[in-house]
């Protein structure tokens, strides 16, 4: 598709109620045709400058922000508890709480990359998780699933499509949360969401299309990284 537009802008909604991208003065409305409102200035110059930045030809592969926040108000907006009810079972399995034996190295990893994130999410939302030697499953105690459950409700469909799209990547809703922090480290966080393969490649080695794989999704999870923070910007 050619370029069809001069002129790019950010510009707040009458009402105050968001901000849009706005081509030579026409609001765009998102891929399935909703009104494309975002709730920060942020968020919408970051939309607006991916639209300045094509060229004589559109490559929609370039709208990165624009796909995610386009999922948030066409998929997660209109089917929030849908979503709410899909996230939870990232927690009730969580990776970072299914460890290896004691007595094996990887243990002694596990311990010291995972515990302090787990740990900090407890105190952060005072809740207790169960943690597990072996892949049999542990249920959490009820009030923990409970309030991770209202802390999961008091967030937008932009920070939940975010969620959803980090604890996917990382198989890990508390990764996911701990990424919502300020001081969160992105870096860091991947680097535990992978700690197990990292293990392997340490001991078997990692061939090209794994390394590009996995640079790809650490790409998409500092994109719902941004768009979180962006999003909450106001």
């Amino acid at each position: 598709m050619k370029r069809f537009y001069k002129e790019v802008t950010a510009t707040p909604l009458e009402d105050g109620s968001g901000w849009c991208v706005r081509l030579d003065g026409r609001a765009i409305k998102t891929a399935g045709g909703r009104p494309q409102v975002v709730p920060s200035q942020a968020l919408a110059e970051v939309l607006a400058a991916e639209w300045a930045a094509q060229g004589e030809e559109i490559d929609t592969a370039r709208f990165v922000t624009r796909d995610l926040v386009d999922f948030a108000l066409d998929a997660v907006a209109p089917q929030r508890e849908t979503v709410l009810t899909e996230l939870l079972p990232y927690a009730e399995t969580d990776t970072l709480c299914y460890r290896a034996d004691p007595d094996e190295a990887l243990y002694k990893r596990q311990l010291a990359v995972w515990e302090p994130i787990l740990t900090a999410t407890e105190e952060r939302l005072g809740v207790r998780f169960a943690r597990i030697s072996g892949i049999m499953h542990r249920a959490h105690p009820e009030e923990t699933l409970s309030r991770i459950a209202e802390e999961l409700a008091r967030h937008d469909a932009f920070t939940l499509a975010a969620l959803k799209m980090m604890a996917s990547l990382a198989a890990s809703l508390i990764i996911a949360l701990a990424a919502l922090e300020e001081e969160a480290d992105a870096a860091a966080l991947w680097q535990a969401a992978n700690l197990e393969e990292d293990w392997q490649v340490e001991l078997w080695g990692e061939d090209a299309e794994a390394a590009e794989n996995r640079a790809a999704r650490l790409a998409a999870f500092e994109l719902a990284m941004r768009v979180a923070k962006l999003a909450r910007a106001h």
